[in-house]
């Protein structure tokens, strides 16, 4: 089964997750962002996987950046808008194995969920 990996190459989170695929040999496909951009419905898709409050960043500097008017009631379809339009401010790095949506790094549940 075939995994990609969606983030920014230079998010020290992301680094981390490509190091401890790497370092197991668990092949995988690097989707940035910046680069390649973000498709509404991958968006939506991991919306109801996930929902929109585990992959909105409020951490990020891009999210911290925005208006106050912004920030303020946020909403399922203006939190879509917003990453759309900012995928900076999506929770790094995603990983997508099939139907399994994984966001964020933590190894153990690396180590779980993808079975090494």
């Amino acid at each position: 089964m075939s995994i990609t990996l969606y983030g920014i190459p230079n998010c020290d989170t992301v680094k981390k997750a490509r190091k401890w695929l790497e370092a197991r040999d668990i092949a995988y496909t690097f989707h940035d962002f910046r680069a390649d951009g973000l498709e509404q419905a991958m968006l939506e898709g991991w919306i109801g996987k996930v929902g929109w409050q585990v992959l909105l960043n409020k951490a990020s500097t891009t999210f911290r950046s925005l208006s106050d008017s912004d920030k303020q009631d946020m909403s399922e379809d203006k939190a879509k808008a917003l990453l759309l339009a900012h995928p900076t401010m999506i929770k790094r790095p995603v990983l997508e194995r099939g139907e399994k949506i994984l966001v964020g790094f933590k190894p153990q549940i690396y180590e779980a969920q993808l079975e090494v």
